[in-house]
């Protein structure tokens, strides 16, 4: 009988610490970040693709939450490029898809979304991911065109994308 008792105690004892274990999971997550240096390449990338289509631009990353990690702006880019690109790249952390899909899966809350402190419904950004994880996004504005902007960005990830591929 002592030996039933015993194992009972340890069986139920084992099984609380595994839903605490599980609920202790529940409770805290881990994220992954990139670095300044990652995010600067993508932006430098951005910048110069643009240059070498003739197009002055100011390219924005920013991290998961949205927040400004690396800002850029050319020489010539107007200083409304600035904001316009750290919208575009916001509107894809919140969207979490490019900016072009968001507004083009979302027409119907376009006018709204664009009323929105911070985002803007226009192609140009794009998200930055690496091991099936959003770590943020980057925005172009400058060009004439958002699909030129997006060409720039896509420029800017294609230059980290195997750092990208191989994160961990």
């Amino acid at each position: 009988m002592p030996n039933s008792l015993t194992r009972l105690v340890t069986g139920t004892a084992a099984a609380l610490c595994l839903g605490l274990a599980s609920s202790a999971q529940a409770d805290v997550y881990s994220q992954r970040f990139m670095t300044l240096e990652l995010a600067n390449d993508i932006a430098m990338g951005a910048v110069e693709a643009c240059r070498e289509m003739g197009h002055q631009t100011a390219v924005v990353v920013v991290d998961r939450a949205g927040n400004d990690q690396v800002v850029l702006r050319d020489r010539m880019a107007g200083v409304q490029t600035i904001q316009i690109a750290g919208d575009k790249a916001r509107a894809v952390t919140m969207s979490g898809t490019t900016s072009a899909n968001f507004r083009d899966n979302r027409e119907d809350i376009r006018m709204e979304m664009n009323h929105v402190d911070g985002i803007i419904m226009l192609a140009g950004g794009l998200p930055i991911e690496a091991a099936g994880s959003m770590l943020g996004a980057v925005g172009v504005s400058g060009a004439p065109g958002g699909d030129l902007d997006e060409e720039c960005a896509q420029a800017g990830i294609d230059r980290v994308q195997e750092r990208l591929d191989f994160a961990m």
